[in-house]
């Protein structure tokens, strides 16, 4: 191939991971010629609803899908935790990069930790999966939407409008932000959302030179944990209404994974475990959901989608 098209989200962030992607490409390939598509997704145009209440995950990538099936893009590069579950038919993740950090991070600029603000402190987030993990933590905090790009909501920290708030520590590498305090939230305590710091490149399926050009770049310990951490969240059968969350790292030959489902205040939150070999990760996965479901998961995604208009 002589050309290349990536379609892409226009956010600093999106821009950032398809031009490392165009960056390494090029590395790769010296003629070859690298193009961004910047498309402007759903979840780009509505900014002051949750994301929960406007349908979640797809949000941020169905216009971007729609330009590979109809030929205007070749790929797409998307942050894996906002790809859904299922893919549309005659589209894949044929590639997952290594991955950057996993977890978040609570951002303030004025109290160095959670443990050190005060009782009733704003703390700003539009996911329900960190909004419950912080009450289960910290009942007392007061919870406010925040949306935007990550500088978007850097801004309204450095503004005054939140005490903290809390991002994916990928972002933050990757631009090279950084704000007064920042501290992990990490496990045993706090788990990320499902493909958190990993990037996926999706393309259509019939295309096996598409394969071919870009598999220098799969890296295979990622993979493994993003498809366990996936078929976590499919067996779930969860979208962004309800809190959830999935950790799965490799060590040698074993994979570990973590799963959680909470209510959305984070007074029952239901966390187990699974291990087991890497070329069984989305077999892992899904034993992990039903474990989850098992041990009273499934009560609660009952009730919220219950409530579900």
């Amino acid at each position: 191939m002589k050309k290349i098209v990536i379609a892409t989200r226009g956010s600093k962030l999106a821009l950032w991971q398809a031009e490392h992607i165009s960056s390494r490409l090029q590395g790769r390939y010296p003629g070859l010629d690298v193009e961004l598509l910047k498309i402007k997704t759903t979840g780009d145009k509505i900014l002051d609803v949750p994301l929960a209440k406007v349908g979640g995950k797809g949000l941020f990538v169905k216009e971007i899908e729609e330009a590979i099936l109809d030929g205007r893009a070749h790929i797409a590069v998307h942050s894996m935790k906002d790809v859904p579950a299922v893919l549309p038919e005659g589209l894949k993740l044929g590639i997952i990069p290594k991955r950057e950090s996993r977890y978040d991070l609570l951002l303030s600029e004025k109290y160095q930790d959670l443990g050190s603000m005060p009782d009733g402190a704003v703390v700003g987030t539009s996911s329900l999966r960190r909004q419950a993990q912080l009450l289960h933590l910290r009942p007392d905090l007061k919870i406010e939407m925040l949306r935007g790009n990550l500088d978007t909501r850097l801004n309204k920290l450095k503004e005054g409008l939140y005490d903290a708030i809390i991002v994916a520590e990928a972002g933050m590498k990757r631009l090279g932000f950084n704000a007064t305090f920042e501290s992990e939230l990490a496990p045993p305590y706090f788990l990320p959302a499902v493909g958190q710091g990993a990037l996926g490149i999706e393309y259509q399926s019939n295309k096996p030179e598409m394969d071919e050009l870009l598999g220098f770049m799969d890296h295979s310990s990622t993979r493994y944990c993003v498809t366990c951490e996936r078929a976590f969240l499919a067996e779930l059968e969860g979208g962004c209404q309800v809190p959830i969350a999935c950790l799965c790292i490799q060590e040698n030959n074993r994979i570990y994974a973590t799963g959680l489902v909470s209510d959305i205040k984070g007074v029952t939150v239901i966390r187990r475990t699974k291990t087991g070999k890497p070329k069984d990760a989305h077999k892992i996965g899904v034993e992990l959901a039903r474990k989850v479901l098992d041990g009273g998961g499934r009560e609660i995604l009952d009730e919220v989608y219950a409530c579900q208009p």
